[in-house]
Order: C-alpha cells, then structure tokens, then sequence
C-alpha cells in the first residue's frame, strides 16, 4: 500500500451534545462516520477521539477540517475575555451609544438594550482623524502612541479593538498602530482587517468580537496544531461557507462564529448542483435551534452580517436563518395555547427521553411518545431513549387541555412544524421567491423527522433526505471549496464613474483575497474570483448584491441591478446609482468525492412498532433497514439508519437513489 492510499481526509462538527465526524478516503472515496461526546472544556481531545472513532491513526490524516460553536457559544453566553477599544478621540464612546433600537418596544421595564461590550472605562480616546476619503486630517503622532501604550499597560488586558473613524477608506493609522502594540498586548484586533466598510458601532461591534475571540481561538488552534500536526492540511471552516487556513483564523476568529450552520449549506449547496435543482431550502433541525436557508441556481444566498447575542456581528456570511425551535425546545402550556422554545433543555439534562434527568416536556419527548423514535438505540453510543419518561413529562399538558398523551403530542409537533414555516418564509417570501417551487433538504438529528409534516404544512413537493444526514454538517467541512473572501466599502457612484480608480481597488481587493490561499500552496492558475458589487439607489440606505465580471462592464452591471431590485421589491427606477461596497471572493474549488458513508447498523431487527400519525392513531407502522433500502417504501414508516430516523407520514413514500439519497414525495393517489 502506498503512503497515498494511507491518507483520508477528516470533516468534524463540534456541537453541543455530539461531536461529528467524517473521514474520506482520498483514494477510493470510502466514508466513515461516527459520532463521540462532545467536550466543551477540552475541545482538542474531543476531535482526536473522534479520529480514533472511525478507526483511523493521527498519521493517516492528510487533511481535517472542522467547523465549530466554541466562538459562536462565547458571544451568546456572554463569556468573552476582556478588551479595551482605541478609538478616534471623540468616538470612543461608539459602542455604549449604539443603535436606539428597544428590545421590546412596549415593555418599557426592560432596558431599551443590553450594555455596551466594552465599559467606558476600558475606551480611549485617540488624537487622529480621517476623512471619509481617506484623507489625514490630524496625523498620529508618537506622542500619543506612547500614551496609549501607557495606558494600555494599566488596563492589563489581554486583547485590545482598534476601530478608527474612516479606516476602511485609510489604514495608515490602524497599520502604525498594529506595528507598535505587538508585544504590549498578547492580541491586536484591527477593523480594517475585520470589516473594513462603513458603519462605525457595526464595524467597531464586529472588530471588538473579534478581539475578544482571539484569546479563546489562538489557545485551542495553537493546541489542534501541536496535537495533530499535518500543516496546511489542518483547515477551519467558516461562517461564509468554505474552508480557510488556521493561520488566517487567528487574526480573524470571528470569521468562526456561524461556521456550524453555515457547514451544512455548504454541503447543501453540493447536493443542488448534484442534482440540478434551482432552488433549494436547507431545513437542519438540530437540538436548540432550527437553520434555514436558500439556495437558488447552486448558490447560497449571502447576507452581510447578523444580530448575535443582541450585538450586530457584521461581516460576509451564509444567510442562515436561526430560530429557537430544536428538538431539545420545551413545550409550554400558556394562555395563548401550545408553545415551542426559545427555551431549550440543552445536552445537560436534555429531553426527558434521554434519561438523563431532564424534568420538561420537549419536542423530542413528543417524538418518543408518537413511537417515532426506536427505545432499543442508543444515540453516540451512549443516550438511550426512555419512552416512558416522555409520557410522563408531556401528561400533564394533556390534562390541562383534556386530551390524550398522543392527541397532545400531535398537537406539539403542529405547533414546531408552524413555527419552523415562519423561518422558511422569512428566507423565501423576503426574497421574492415562492418556497412551494423550492425542494426542501432536510438534516440534522431531527430535520428527516419533521420534514414530511413541514412539506405538508408549506405547499413543498418534494423532500431530500441526504445520506449521512446526521452528519451533515461535517460533510460540509470536506466538500467546501478552499477561499478566502474580503469585502470593503467603495462608494461609487456609476453616473461619472471612476473606472480606473474602481478598477485599481478591485484588484488590489483581488490580491489581498488569494493571498492566504497562495500562502498554503495553492497554485494561482487554480484561484477562482468572484466579485459582488453591493449596490443601491443613491438615496437609499441599505444595498443589495450584484455579480459582476471582469472587466467591469459599467452598463451590464446597472441592468443587473435593475434586474435584481426588480425581483425584491417589485419596482426599479431611473433613479442614480451607487456602488457601496464590493465583496471578493478567492477560491479553489472543491475536488473532494464522497461515496455512499459506512455506517454501523442498529443493534435491533426490522419489522413494526407502534407509531401514531394525524389522522392514524397508534398503527403498527413499517421499520425500514435504511442501508439496505432498494426501492419504494409507503407511508406510514419509519427509516433507520444508526445515526438518524426518517418519518414517511400516511400519503407520502420514500425512494432512494444509489448515492444514498432519499427522496420523499406526495404518493399518487
């Protein structure tokens, strides 16, 4: 055997119950998968077992890529380490007056909004100014540098944000200061780096996040590095939907935050293209939370940033909508009826069906009692499935509605279902698109579940039910493409264009964006780019993304955009236009090929188990083998595989095709 045919290609997805993990043999596309505990306090040693899990060596391991929450988790639960922000003299207090926005417009008991992410305390004030062109209009002098190093010695932080007025149009200032605060702070976050585009508290929010991740990212990558040692070949998946090298992480952890969800939809995007679908919605129904997102002509739509932890995180990333409705959502009874989440039981104690202590009903549990969920498995080898347990956190609701255990459980997954239709509208209908054309793709632990029902309720045809569902996020870390992707403010208005000048920054926009792939050995012969103009009326505020190629044809690209805002908002005007900002995107596409995943069969025998569905109440329901599927099955039934369960309701079936896919349709009457 040679030393080509010993190396497999690694994907791992860290949430935070299991961590996920595929391996890919690079010479025969042989797939294993398995899932381990997940370690929240020792990350590192949760990925290595998992390489020991299906059955590799850390010397076989070419290539291992992992997507993960610990950066995204950090901002939402408020567990970031402490920054200082330098700012432009008059502007340090950016973040503390933020947007006025309340958090909940008729409660006036609740603070309008939460505090600031770095106290006045730890903001300074710096003596230099820029224009909005980019023009000094007060140098930086060495005297207060030595200030600001001074004072930067007191505050004794690890991490410090510097965020100055107009540094996306002129790093000069940042770059003088980048060069001398290394070695008086162990972390200098920059925002021309982080998000070089207008909007002071967006990028100033966005550059701080990233100073204060930068403690947590460096620790445990410099720890992946030394425990795993293969290189370039040791990849991090981001929140744009591709894979970058650790070494430009570390400069911009931020780029993490999201990288979990946005894994999925790069796996999705894959799926599109295999099967030539135009439009596609990606529906993974994970523990807490449930991610949609749209697909249209084999691109994920992209936004320009999210609220997180009630902050704007803003950089490029994956439209990925999130809401609170995961299986571990618990189920209210409130004066306004049934109630999913946002309330999670979270892996500790979990569901009451995992045994595990948990004392409210979820969504999960609703699934156990319906019969949906098999009580011989055991999930990562370790959580068993108590059905009883499940009965008796949902029977109190029941009482109180005065109905049975199984119309009670019905009726929470109506409600989930509901709840999870308003997230796909909010990716389809705000974007000018009818969701009933698109096809629904569904993963995650409890996406194959739910998305018969969910199909139903929305007007969807058809259902694809990928292999290795359950783990399809970790696919997604290995079928990325390679890139890199910079995004920078350019305001140019097309009547009376600059071309040279627009030229000239695209270009160097270009360089800057192929930079950390030719810097890990990529050919530039195998660089694709792709540039967005973000482009609106020059009377509006917000802008919307336009493909343009290279040259830049001026004429093209205003059609384009009519086109476009057409498409959104129903109208177009002859009104002047204006290019805000231009994103680029470098990228090696993937070469990556998957075959049909290994996985290990269920310790239990096919055959029924008592199941209720609307309309059919405690049936003896098919228990379909999902590896050895060949043909059509018939609703109702249920389809295994170790990892994942499938529900094909009454009037649906269920075919698979020879790549492992499953597609489930409305059955013909």
């Amino acid at each position: 055997m040679s030393a080509f045919e010993d190396h497999w290609e690694v994907g791992t997805d860290i949430g935070g119950t299991f961590t996920d993990i595929i391996a890919i043999r690079r010479d025969s596309a042989e797939a294993r998968i398995a899932k381990v505990p997940s370690r929240p306090q020792a990350p590192v040693q949760a990925m290595l077992e998992a390489i020991e899990a299906v059955g590799l060596r850390k010397s076989e391991v070419k290539r291992f890529v992992h997507g993960t929450t610990r950066v995204t988790n950090a901002i939402v639960e408020g567990r970031l380490p402490k920054v200082a922000l330098v700012a432009t003299e008059g502007f340090a207090d950016v973040l503390e007056i933020a947007r006025y926005r309340r958090r909940d417009l008729y409660r006036l008991d609740i603070p309008p909004k939460s505090p600031p992410l770095v106290p006045p305390e730890r903001c300074f004030g710096l003596a230099e100014r820029l224009d909005h062109q980019g023009r000094v209009l007060k140098a930086l002098e060495e005297a207060e540098i030595e200030r600001l190093v001074a004072w930067l010695k007191e505050t004794g932080v690890q991490s410090v944000a510097v965020a100055l007025l107009h540094a996306y149009a002129n790093p000069v200032h940042e770059k003088m200061l980048g060069e001398r605060l290394e070695g008086v702070v162990a972390h200098v976050s920059l925002s021309h780096e982080v998000n070089p585009e207008a909007r002071e508290y967006e990028r100033t929010s966005a550059t701080v996040f990233n100073a204060a991740a930068m403690p947590i990212a460096v620790e445990y990558l410099s720890e992946l590095e030394q425990r795993l040692p293969i290189g370039p070949g040791l990849q991090v998946f981001h929140s744009a939907g591709a894979m970058i090298p650790i070494s430009a992480v570390k400069r911009r952890p931020l780029v993490m935050a999201m990288s979990g969800p946005a894994a999925g939809v790069s796996a999705s995007v894959s799926i599109a293209r295999q099967l030539g679908t135009s439009r596609m919605l990606t529906f993974d129904m994970g523990g807490t939370t449930t991610d949609v997102c749209l697909i249209v002509d084999g691109q994920a739509e992209m936004t320009d940033g999210r609220m997180l932890g009630d902050k704007p995180l803003r950089q490029p990333m994956l439209a990925v909508h999130s809401i609170g409705a995961g299986g571990g959502s618990i189920v209210r009874n409130g004066p306004g009826g049934l109630t999913v989440g946002p309330e999670s039981a979270g892996s500790e104690p979990g569901p009451a069906c995992y045994g595990r202590g948990g004392t409210e009903p979820t969504i999960t549990d609703a699934n156990a009692v319906l019969g949906y969920l098999n009580p011989e498995t055991k999930l990562g080898e370790r959580i068993g499935i108590d059905v009883e347990a499940a009965r008796r956190v949902v029977a109190p609701i029941a009482r109180a509605l005065g109905l049975s255990l199984t119309e009670t459980a019905l009726g929470i997954i109506k409600v989930a279902n509901a709840t999870m239709a308003r997230a796909l509208r909010r990716v389809t209908v705000e974007r000018g698109i009818d969701g009933r054309d698109c096809t629904l793709l569904a993963f995650g632990g409890g996406g194959p579940m739910h998305a018969a029902g969910l199909a139903d309720l929305y007007g969807i045809a058809q259902v694809v039910v990928p292999g290795a569902s359950s783990a399809f996020s970790a696919l997604g870390c290995l079928t990325a493409d390679f890139s890199f992707l910079q995004q920078q403010t350019l305001r140019a208005a097309l009547d009376g264009i600059d071309l040279a000048r627009v030229s000239e920054r695209i270009e160097a926009l270009i360089t800057d964006a192929s930079a950390p792939l030719l810097a890990n050995g990529v050919a530039k012969a195998e660089i694709q780019v792709e540039p967005v103009a973000l482009m609106r009326y020059a009377a509006q505020n917000d802008a919307i993304p336009v493909p343009f190629a290279l040259p830049l044809d001026v004429a093209k690209l205003k059609q384009d955009f009519l086109t476009r805002h057409h498409e959104l908002f129903g109208y177009a005007t002859g009104e002047p236009c204006v290019i805000e900002s231009v994103r680029v995107q470098a990228r090696r596409p993937s070469t990556t090929v998957v075959s049909r995943p290994a996985t290990a069969a269920r310790a239990v025998s096919i055959g029924t188990r008592v199941c209720s569905f609307d309309g059919l109440h405690e049936t003896a329901t098919a228990i379909v083998d999902r590896a050895s599927l060949t043909e059509i099955v018939s609703g109702p039934a249920i389809i295994e595989d170790a990892w994942s369960t499938v529900v094909v309701p009454p009037g649906w079936q269920a075919e698979p095709d020879v790549t492992g896919n499953l597609f489930l349709t409305r059955r013909r009457a």
